[in-house]
């Protein structure tokens, strides 16, 4: 069994030990990866995001790494969201590392923009990782998503409806946020804490059932692991890694297609009917739907100024627009970008009478 010195004492490595070594290498191995480079944890106070945090507190030195704490607190449980930053205070303090809060009626803010929970508390947080990130505070945010979350996002993607871009799930870096755990179970992390006789604090809506992510996570997940296959969730993981190479490629497509084809016009963009139906003029258009669906939201983004979900459906609505000579017929999207049928060419444009959110 391997040896190290540990404090000044030689014995040998014990689990604790061997996960530091284990994500010491990973991170070295990751793209953003830099010795120097001021790292905000996203602390929540819950064991993945306490476990992030010891571990790069553990390998700070060795990695070269600026290593402070960011906790945001959403006000969504009352005394046990001011208890949550209390304990990440203390964390932080124990760790020797500076702590950055931010707060936010995230409730509130649902209610204003007439959107859901979860959605306004994940824009609310990441506004603030992006403002710290922004004035220089930090280079990049590190959030503790594991394994376990990939597989519960790519199923989610599944279960309501998904194309290529949804089974690539949670990305490894999204702006300034990176997520060096997605190769760690949850439980993995669990047993580091508690060889590290390290508490942490437990979130009771996580184990609330009527949740949908909270079902996945008690009953379907490990259903799969234990009735079909006990790697269910490193194949879907797999699954979803491969899946980012390919949406990659895609994307990298469509920007390039999306500046051949698309035309322009102030708060209008055009593109020509034969185009769009079949952008890289292959003998049969079937096989350019994913291109197509991709150069579809590529358009809408480019005028969108406010929220809303383009699902397959309207794609399929905007090509069935194309197909069908119907000149002067109109497609109203969420968002508030509306398509026009013109004599040859689709126009998308900012819907008159709105106003961005």
């Amino acid at each position: 069994m391997m040896q190290t010195k540990w404090g000044g004492v030689v014995r040998k490595m014990g689990f604790a030990e061997n996960a530091v070594r284990r994500f010491a290498g990973q991170i070295k191995a990751l793209a953003w990866f830099r010795p120097g480079l001021r790292v905000g944890v996203g602390v929540s106070g819950g064991a993945d995001s306490v476990a992030l945090l010891t571990l790069l507190t553990k390998m700070r030195a060795e990695l070269g790494l600026v290593v402070s704490a960011v906790h945001f607190n959403h006000k969504l449980r009352g005394k046990a969201s001011d208890a949550d930053e209390k304990f990440v205070a203390a964390l932080a303090e124990k760790s020797g590392v500076t702590l950055h809060v931010g707060h936010a009626d995230v409730a509130g803010k649902a209610k204003r923009e007439k959107t859901n929970l979860e959605d306004a508390a994940r824009r609310a947080r990441h506004g603030f990782f992006e403002r710290l990130a922004q004035r220089g505070v930090v280079d990049v945010v590190a959030t503790a998503h594991t394994m376990d979350d990939q597989a519960e996002t790519v199923l989610a993607h599944i279960l309501r409806g998904t194309g290529i871009a949804g089974l690539a799930g949670i990305h490894p870096v999204a702006g300034c946020v990176v997520r060096p755990l997605l190769s760690f179970r949850r439980e993995e992390l669990r047993k580091f804490l508690r060889a590290q006789k390290q508490r942490w604090r437990e979130d009771a809506t996580n184990r609330d059932t009527a949740r949908v992510r909270a079902r996945m996570r008690k009953k379907l997940l490990p259903l799969l692991e234990k009735e079909f296959n006990p790697a269910a969730i490193e194949h879907i993981a797999g699954l979803a890694a491969r899946a980012r190479e390919q949406a990659a490629f895609v994307e990298h497509l469509s920007r390039q297609l999306f500046e051949r084809l698309v035309v322009l016009d102030g708060s209008v963009a055009r593109i020509g009917i034969a185009e769009l139906l079949n952008p890289l003029k292959f003998a049969e258009a079937e096989g350019c739907d994913v291109l197509r669906a991709k150069l579809i939201l590529d358009i809408v983004e480019s005028l969108r100024q406010r929220r809303g979900q383009i699902s397959a459906g309207h794609i399929n609505a905007i090509v069935q627009l194309a197909r069908k000579e119907e000149s002067g017929k109109r497609l109203q999207l969420p968002g508030g970008v509306d398509v026009l049928r013109e004599r040859d060419a689709l126009a998308f444009a900012w819907r008159a009478g709105n106003t961005a959110n």
